[in-house]
């Protein structure tokens, strides 16, 4: 961010009121098993979709600087559920009214694969020609049988045409992933890992699975049947993954997080910075570095 605007920049979770097709029954009705967008999202939290742009904008920036006080610039994030779910009409009204803000130097815009028609994808394309703007698209896994354990409604095939079309119009691209999924192995996250490092997305999110309340995932955690990886295990997952990414992919988190109201477990979720110092002292011991396995030159087509 220092290299793209001079400064640090921080990210303003804002509302934008959409929906999502695994919710609303165009493709399911129970969601992600994970899914909890009041304990996931500040915005969801704090703001309601009725609250104008503007106005959420303006708390989410007072916010983060209480926090910290040399924050100036901000990108706008449209966090909660799925943001391309909607109008191409109604998705350029919320990016402009986001850019149209004093401080605000850019859009992140979160969305599942299978919401990226192409006139929503035109729409975008057009509007980074004069503003910064990152799909963040979540994936969660190559293998369809994580994918259907987490009831995400798509398979990897619907998310690679998507990368496709959005490269093809130079969109800047962002992934999101989940490591420790119950019933994937090493292997398995290391061929997740080789097919991120062959795709170069712009940038990677990586998430460790963590339970919230009010969720599919809480009914099965609590039967005891679902392991949770330990901070110690995550850590190592992260490490071998980030060995095999090329060394460019900006690493935009490394783990995730809830509300403390809302988290029922890994208790190592709650410690801050438990999982970015546990991953540092496993590169370290293994004298390692992102892309130190990295070897393959050849770009998707």
């Amino acid at each position: 961010m220092r290299q793209e605007f001079g400064c640090a920049v921080w990210k303003v979770s804002i509302d934008a009121g959409c929906s999502c097709p695994n919710i609303d029954g165009t493709i399911g009705t129970g969601g992600c098993i994970f899914c909890n967008t009041d304990g996931f999202a500040p915005s969801r939290r704090f703001n309601k979709p009725e609250v104008p742009i503007s106005e959420q904008i303006n708390f989410g920036i007072c916010q983060l600087q209480r926090r910290y006080n040399k924050a100036k610039k901000f990108i706008a994030y449209f966090q909660p559920a799925t943001n391309t779910y909607t109008t191409p009409e109604h998705l350029d009204y919320f990016c402009r009214t986001a850019l149209k803000h004093s401080e605000i130097v850019g859009l992140a815009i979160g969305t599942r694969p299978d919401t990226l028609p192409d006139e929503i994808l035109d729409m975008l394309a057009l509007l980074s020609q004069t503003a910064w703007i990152q799909l963040e698209i979540g994936l969660q896994s190559i293998h369809q049988r994580s994918l259907d354990f987490l009831n995400r409604g798509h398979n990897y095939s619907v998310f690679c045409d998507a990368f496709r079309r959005c490269r093809q119009r130079n969109l800047r691209l962002g992934v999101h992933l989940i490591l420790g999924i119950p019933g994937e192995d090493r292997n398995d996250i290391l061929a997740t890992a080789h097919e991120i490092a062959r795709l170069r997305p712009n940038c990677v999110k990586l998430h460790h699975l963590y339970v919230v309340r009010e969720t599919p995932l809480e009914k099965i955690w609590r039967t005891g049947k679902i392991h949770l990886r330990t901070l110690e295990e995550y850590a190592g997952l992260v490490v071998d993954f980030l060995e095999i990414l090329p060394p460019d992919i900006v690493i935009e988190r490394i783990s995730g997080e809830a509300d403390d109201s809302f988290l029922l477990a890994p208790d190592w979720t709650r410690i801050k910075h438990a999982a970015r110092n546990a991953v540092n002292l496993e590169f370290q011991q293994r004298q390692s570095f992102q892309g130190s396995r990295y070897n393959l030159p050849n770009s998707p087509t």
